[in-house]
């Protein structure tokens, strides 16, 4: 079966400066006299993977191991350096919260706004309205400015409405995080059913249970690199003897 997204040789470098500057003016000064220094920082390096369709797979790392900016190169939101991304279908990224709100829009104004943003016709997604305003348990506040929502508020709007639809492709950056653990529960079951439905879903968590749940197989990143890509057990089973030692 052909994979549905490969990443061929993918490195991620950003030139980041090596000396402090203390304002934005310096920092044009400096840059306008060709005075600033950089360094190069991989975020990713030589990555070559493969994920079938209906794969569910988990990434996990510490903080800084690339694990985001792995998600952003499959998603399109950023182009690696070197190397190639191929993904085949829709993609329904949920990377960055409130990213791709207007937060002095109402939640019923940013549903037709989001729905614009993933190709849909204000017609489906109006059809739509209740559901996803029901599912994000937010039917009281539905007219009202998200500016005045909490983090959770948001969060839960934006799990609804990307998942409002099965794509061939669902991306989640640790949004799973953010709201109490009865709505937790409600994105995991619908996450899976849309796996069960043939949706291909990466996963990045830092709660390796909530990992093991959900994911079928498990690539572990470091610094950039692929340190560990195999069954859900045998990873998670590594990488938590790997942190104990390092006392993480």
């Amino acid at each position: 079966m052909d994979n549905i997204i490969e990443l061929q040789n993918v490195s991620m470098r950003f030139n980041m400066s090596k000396e402090r500057v203390d304002s934005i003016k310096e920092y044009i000064i400096r840059f306008v006299k060709h005075q600033l220094q950089f360094e190069e920082f991989f975020a990713l390096r030589d990555i070559n993977l493969g994920i079938k369709p209906g794969e569910v797979v988990g990434i996990v790392g510490l903080n800084g191991s690339g694990k985001s900016t792995m998600l952003k190169v499959i998603s399109g939101i950023l182009k690696p350096s070197t190397g190639t991304v191929a993904v085949r279908g829709s993609v329904s990224p949920l990377i960055e919260l409130g990213a791709g709100f207007d937060f002095d829009l109402t939640a019923r104004e940013n549903v037709f706004l989001n729905g614009s943003v993933l190709g849909f016709s204000k017609q489906t997604m109006a059809e739509k309205m209740y559901d996803i305003i029901d599912f994000a348990e937010l039917r009281d506040f539905m007219d009202v400015a998200i500016k005045n929502y909490s983090s959770g508020m948001v969060a839960r709007l934006g799990f609804s409405i990307a998942t409002i639809t099965k794509p061939d492709i669902l991306i989640v950056d640790e949004i799973l995080s953010v709201g109490d653990f009865l709505f937790q529960q409600k994105c995991e079951q619908r996450i899976a059913e849309m796996m069960s439905g043939g949706t291909t879903v990466i996963i990045v968590s830092h709660s390796l249970e909530q990992i093991e749940r959900l994911c079928s197989r498990v690539v572990w990143l470091s610094k950039g690199n692929i340190i560990m890509d195999g069954t859900t057990k045998e990873v998670c089973e590594a990488y938590r003897n790997k942190a104990g030692k390092d006392g993480e």
